[in-house]
């Protein structure tokens, strides 16, 4: 009979073998420098480690706040092991890794509330603008035409146009602001 595979298991741990918050953060800041150098060598991307060292302290820090966390022998070791086991996990499923795109994310349906309350605020505020300040306004900054453009078709030189555009922003601020 192989006694080998009916080994007794270890006896209980004593409270005293728990290792406290305190503790803890003792030892990963000691160690976070290192685990830091090995993670930006594993990972290429220093914004990658940086990630991997956050959550490798969260997740041991979880453990020594409900007091499951004992004391290691050699804390780099474990340290570095959780770290290790949480960037396979990143390999091994990328849906949770973060995805660069060129699109924005789609915006909350509101119920056009939002545009409403903008239309609102746009219409109100160019209210306490001069016809001419309002029109460069419109012109320029809402329906996006040049300074050119937009002084032929008000039949003024450019010049004025970015003037009284200028003075009804300034105006629109002012007004925003109090």
């Amino acid at each position: 009979m192989n006694t080998s595979t009916y080994a007794c298991p270890p006896p209980p741990r004593e409270d005293g073998d728990r290792m406290s918050p305190k503790d803890f953060d003792a030892s990963f800041a000691a160690d976070m420098p290192r685990l830091r150098r090995r993670l930006l060598a594993l990972t290429g991307n220093p914004h990658d480690a940086d990630d991997l060292v956050q959550e490798t302290y969260l997740r041991l820090f979880r453990r020594a706040r409900a007091q499951n966390l004992t004391h290691q022998q050699h804390p780099y070791a474990y340290t570095c092991t959780v770290a290790l086991n949480l960037l396979r996990d990143s390999w091994q499923r990328p849906s949770r890794r973060e995805q660069s795109t060129d699109r924005l994310p789609e915006t909350g349906w509101d119920g056009g509330l939002a545009s409403y309350e903008a239309s609102e605020t746009t219409l109100a505020l160019l209210g306490v603008l001069s016809e001419k300040e309002a029109a460069a306004v419109i012109l320029v900054d809402l329906e996006g035409l040049s300074h050119d453009t937009a002084g032929e078709r008000l039949g003024a030189h450019r010049g004025t146009v970015q003037r009284n555009r200028m003075r009804g922003l300034a105006k629109m601020r002012d007004a925003l602001g109090s």
